[in-house]
Parts: structure tokens; sequence; C-alpha cells
């Protein structure tokens, strides 16, 4: 809005980019899905919450720190991680630090899902997006995404700003 009140239209230029950004974030979620499901039989989120426990010390995490590092709220990450749990890919257990607070740990079965569904969703992700620009195109897409994120996350919460 102005000052005014009146709304700020976006210009010709902006509509064609923001409607293009718009079909990205719809389809994109879509291709990562199908891809890890039909290989892997794990919904990207799966597989995110799996690849960030992969990469933390003794792949063990507390829950708020799993959720910060999937972008996502506790109770869709506590619903994820009973899923995975029963699956036997995760486990959860009592922080050692902090009673109250619970730890996710990658199990050898999660280690297992994770190192096999890398490579078909590493190869989707270049197929679909990074093999589609230019090097320096890709450092654009980092900050573009940077300043987006933070707008989007001011406080910086989300680990995806620290990366």
């Amino acid at each position: 809005m102005t000052t005014d009140g009146t709304p700020r239209w976006l210009s010709d230029s902006e509509r064609a980019s923001w409607v293009r950004f718009a079909a990205v974030v719809e389809l994109l979620p879509g291709v990562l899905d199908s891809q890890l499901q039909r290989d892997d039989g794990l919904t990207h989120f799966d597989y995110f919450t799996l690849a960030m426990l992969s990469e933390a010390p003794d792949r063990t995490l507390r829950m708020t720190a799993l959720a910060a590092r999937t972008n996502a709220t506790l109770p869709r990450l506590s619903r994820v991680v009973s899923r995975l749990e029963e699956q036997g890919l995760v486990a959860r257990s009592p922080c050692a630090e902090d009673r109250r607070a619970t730890n996710a740990t990658l199990t050898a079965a999660g280690w297992s899902a994770v190192q096999a569904a890398a490579p078909g969703h590493v190869a989707t992700v270049r197929e679909s997006v990074i093999d589609a620009l230019t090097p320096d195109q890709v450092t654009q897409l980092g900050e573009i995404s940077s300043a987006i994120l933070g707008r989007l996350d001011p406080s910086g919460r989300l680990f995806a700003r620290e990366s």
C-alpha cells in the first residue's frame, strides 16, 4: 500500500515474474515428491527430515532444532517423525541436557534410506532446477532466495537462512 492507502499494483514485468515464480512454487514440490515416492516411498518432507538428521552431529537433533532446519511447525514435524519412527527410520528419546525436550535420532535404517534416496533426489534437483541455470544464475537464485527469506523469516529462525 502507498501512504494514501492505494495498492501498489505490479507492473507488467513484475506480474510476469511473479506468475512464473508462483508456478515454480506450485510445481516443484510435486516433482520432488513424485520422484521420491516412486523411487523410495518417501515424501520430499520425509526425505528432507532424514537428510537434516543425517547432517547433524551424532545424527541427532532436538525436535525444535529439527523443526527449524526443516522449516516446519512442531506439530507438523511431530506427525512426520511419528510416521518415520513407525517405519524404523527415526527414534525419539528424552534430551539428556533438558528433560523437557525430545531428541530425534536417525537410525541405521534411516541412514540407509537417506543414502538410497539421495542420488535420485539430487538428480531430480539438478534436472529440474540447477541444470536449467547458468552458474551465475545459481548464485543469483541463492541471493534472491536469501532476500525473500529475509522477509518471510525476519527473525532468522529457519536454518535455511544460515546455509
